[in-house]
This record gives structure tokens, C-alpha cells and sequence, in this order.
């Protein structure tokens, strides 16, 4: 029997004169294209944060500084059943890296606003990629402290 496991993954919302950062990639197992925040996969002997931070240099091409969580959250995909356990962080942009190698899974890095957002909607990678701009705009973010690494 397969022993069950889920995937941790890390997000940062990120804002900035009203917009947010966001990356336009394919999707791999629909072959669409779709809108997330900066987010990816934790990677062996790394902490939440540093997954944070590196995931959004990697798809972006912007150093960032937490301020703040802003979830945990499970979410099983429709299409693959696949459960992730997403960490998702508040954070604010410091600079953009002149001449960035961006993952090559991403499409394109946009500052679009909410209403911009909300018009995309149908497209985002899951439904949390919204979820977690509402929970920035009502105001809720937790301590970085939160999160611990031993």
C-alpha cells in the first residue's frame, strides 16, 4: 500500500501601489495557461520561509522581505487528487533583479490589480490564489513567529 503524503508548498502575496505580483505559467497537468502568486514546492532541509523567498526570486525575479502569514491551507486538486499543504506569506517587494533567469515554466510576471484579478478568476491555479488576496484585503495576517523551524 502507498503510504499517503502530501505536498508542502509556499506562496507570497505581495502588494505594492495596489497591484500584486503574479506569475502567468502553464499549467502541467492541464497544459493551460493560469495565474498564481510566486509558489512552489519546499525542497529538502529548507525552511518554509526560505522556500518563500527562493520559489519567488525563481518566478519572478524579485527579492522580496516577509512581513507575515497569511494561511495554511489544504487543498486537494480536482484534476489530479493531489493534496497540498500551501503556507502562504505576506510580503514586500525590495527590488527586481536586473537580468533574472525566471523558471522556465512561467509565462510571464504581471502587477495587476484586484479587479484584474477577479476578472481572471477562472483562470487562477486553484482557488486559494484568490482566497488568500481576500484574506490580505480584509486586513487578516499572523505573525511571522507563527511558523517555526526546528
Amino acid at each position: 500500500m502507498e503510504q499517503w503524503v502530501p505536498h508542502v508548498t509556499v506562496a507570497c502575496v505581495i502588494e505594492q501601489d495596489g497591484k500584486y505580483l503574479m506569475v502567468e505559467e502553464r499549467d502541467k497537468f492541464s497544459g493551460k495557461m493560469v495565474f498564481n502568486q510566486p509558489a512552489g514546492h519546499l525542497e529538502e532541509g529548507e525552511s518554509l520561509a526560505d522556500a518563500a523567498l527562493r520559489e519567488t526570486l525563481e518566478e519572478t525575479g524579485w527579492r522580496v522581505e516577509l512581513t507575515g502569514v497569511l494561511s495554511v491551507a489544504l487543498h486537494t486538486a480536482s484534476q489530479t487528487g493531489i493534496t497540498y499543504c500551501r503556507t502562504t506569506f505576506l510580503a514586500e517587494p525590495l527590488e527586481a533583479v536586473e537580468d533574472a533567469v525566471l523558471d522556465p515554466d512561467i509565462h510571464a510576471v504581471h502587477w495587476l490589480d484586484y479587479e484584474s484579478i477577479v476578472a481572471r478568476s477562472a483562470r487562477m491555479r486553484s482557488p486559494l490564489a484568490l482566497t488568500v488576496i481576500e484574506r490580505y484585503r480584509q486586513g487578516i495576517a499572523y505573525p511571522l513567529g507563527l511558523i517555526q523551524h526546528a
